[in-house]
């Protein structure tokens, strides 16, 4: 090797096995020199973020005499809705997430074993689901209320409003701490046994060791699972206009179908990718060079073991979440479904399955593979573009997906219209489309939506592993392919798999 002393991390392995081979006198490709893994990534950040560019671009046809209306009637409250909604649902999925994520990762307790995987089902459970489920099961219609009105009469009893600010944000705090609380268990069970013996050294106790070693360790991870929950929640259209809750996802539909102004509609998505982005830029200035690597052959920590009321406790805590977020819900739709199964499904559902399985799974692949590529090259590229480029692509999660739609379609339909005025040189009759209404289309929908839930895991698993066993690899004379396939990918397999 020769004695570059960079620092590894920002090193990229092509550049550093060209610069061998020019000390060897081979010839040095130019593209190899620029970075194959950069050109890449910023290829795919641009593809990806193309239509979150087309949402920006909308400010070019500011809708003057809209935003002045919404101005005058509503946009105060729609801010003041959005970040109240984000503030209690941001604090709701760290508590119980992170919570969750301790006790089912270092405490045992009766059915631990089982709430470890079962905590994480509500990710099946749409948040309008949840919320119709609420609103039907504790509303003053539902079936609790009528019971307690038959026991203690119309004014004997208290009941907390399920129709209010409260009501959606514990929705959508039951539906989105999985993402939290996956990723945040995932970083505890990485976590070895030194990590709190060291603490202990220190004269922490187990809850000093938890808040000044271990949770400080596993940050990362909980912070982008936290991340990803705040863009669920900007998202969302179904839960809160179930509940009724203005936020400005639904001004965006307002916008879009009431006041027939998709160019509004857009530009009011734009202001929410403002809210994300501003949310990572914070978090990642607050880390700034903060890293968390862990020894790979750290010896795991020893459960702790839970007797008598805490056992219990902590079962009763697990099961509470575990039934209003997935047990509860799911009684309700097969209580649904049985009532309408004779008449109201048929065979046409088994394609549906099967076309909904089919476009998952490639969605799934083509996302990780996108996700893997982009990870790869913030670690291995510091620079201000790539840097800036990476993050605009995963800017995706937070719009609309009716919107998103819309930012894709006008993006294909445009090169449709290039590719179509190209092809009259040569056939004046040609007609043909290649992208727009195509699955092409569908898919790298589903690519920009859901790339920064795959980019979260991966980056953070990176984050973890410490650069000396790719030097190691190099030292060995491992490929960079190689270094990937048989070194980082292994470790990497919990990020992927999430």
């Amino acid at each position: 090797m020769s004695g570059d002393a960079r620092p590894a991390g920002r090193v990229n392995l092509i550049e550093d096995l060209a610069i061998e081979d020019k000390a060897r006198g081979a010839t040095v490709p130019r593209l190899s020199r620029f970075g194959c893994l950069r050109l890449l990534s910023l290829l795919l950040a641009v593809l990806v973020a193309l239509p979150v560019l087309v949402i920006i671009a909308s400010w070019l046809h500011p809708q003057t005499e809209i935003w002045r209306h919404l101005a005058d009637t509503v946009l105060l409250r729609l801010l003041l809705n959005t970040l109240v909604l984000l503030l209690g649902v941001g604090i709701g999925v760290l508590l119980i997430g992170v919570g969750l994520a301790w006790l089912t990762a270092m405490c045992e307790f009766p059915g631990r074993r089982f709430f470890e995987w079962a905590l994480l089902l509500p990710l099946a459970v749409p948040a309008y689901v949840l919320a119709f489920v609420a609103l039907g099961t504790f509303d003053f219609t539902g079936p609790v209320q009528t019971l307690l009105r038959q026991h203690f009469g119309v004014g004997g009893y208290w009941f907390p409003e399920v129709r209010s600010r409260g009501g959606v944000i514990v929705v959508m705090v039951l539906v989105f701490y999985p993402y939290v609380y996956m990723l945040a268990r995932a970083a505890f069970l990485t976590q070895g046994r030194a990590t709190l013996e060291a603490a202990r050294v220190l004269g922490y106790g187990p809850w000093g060791a938890f808040f000044h070693a271990v949770l400080p360790m596993a940050r990362p991870a909980i912070a982008t699972g936290a991340a990803i929950a705040l863009m669920e929640t900007l998202a969302d259209f179904g839960a809160v206009s179930v509940f009724n809750y203005d936020t400005f996802t639904t001004a965006i539909y307002k916008a879009w179908f009431g006041l027939f102004s998709l160019q509004a509609a857009s530009q009011l998505a734009s202001l929410l990718l403002l809210f994300v982005a501003l949310a990572l830029i914070s978090e990642r200035y607050l880390r700034r060079r903060a890293r968390f690597h862990e020894s790979p052959q750290a010896p795991k920590a020893h459960a702790i073991a839970l007797h008598g009321w805490r056992a219990w406790l902590a079962f009763a805590a697990a099961s509470m979440v575990f039934f209003f977020a997935f047990a509860l819900p799911v009684w309700c739709l097969g209580s649904w479904a049985y009532k309408t199964f004779p008449g109201g499904i048929d065979v046409r559902y088994l394609e549906l399955l099967i076309h909904t399985l089919m476009l998952g799974a490639a969605a799934a692949v083509i996302t990780i593979a996108c996700a893997l590529l982009l990870a790869y090259a913030r670690r291995r590229h510091a620079d201000r573009l790539t840097q800036t480029a990476i993050g605009a692509a995963t800017l995706g999660y937070a719009l609309p997906g009716a919107v998103l739609a819309v930012g894709i379609m006008l993006v294909f339909t445009s090169l449709d219209n290039a590719f179509i005025a190209f092809m009259h040189w040569f056939d004046e009759n040609w007609t043909g489309r290649l992208l727009g209404g195509t699955v092409v289309a569908l898919l790298l929908a589903y690519t920009v939506r859901f790339l920064a839930v795959a980019f979260g895991p991966i980056e953070s698993g990176l984050g973890r592993i410490h650069p000396s066993l790719g030097e190691a690899a190099r030292n060995l004379g491992a490929s960079p392919l190689e270094t990937v396939w048989r070194i980082h990918l292994p470790l990497l397999r919990p990020g992927l798999l999430t």
